[in-house]
């Protein structure tokens, strides 16, 4: 469990960040309406978040290695 975390600290990190900006984001400019896909429920806009936040975030960690190696 130790190892996976080491190898994938950056993309955890990113995953908590991206959540909580997810959130932040429907929560101070969400959609009055109802109808925006992302950005309606507090869970979908979280979700989205997270996933941006892995998928940035992981971006440089595989710079980080390339460097390494």
């Amino acid at each position: 469990m130790k190892d996976f975390i080491q190898k994938y600290k950056l993309g955890i990190i990113g995953i908590f960040v991206g959540g909580i900006l997810g959130y932040a984001y429907y929560h101070f400019v969400g959609c009055n309406t109802g109808s925006c896909a992302i950005t309606s429920k507090p869970f979908n806009s979280s979700a989205y978040g997270m996933l941006m936040g892995y998928l940035l975030f992981s971006m440089f960690d595989n710079a980080k290695k390339k460097e390494d190696a």
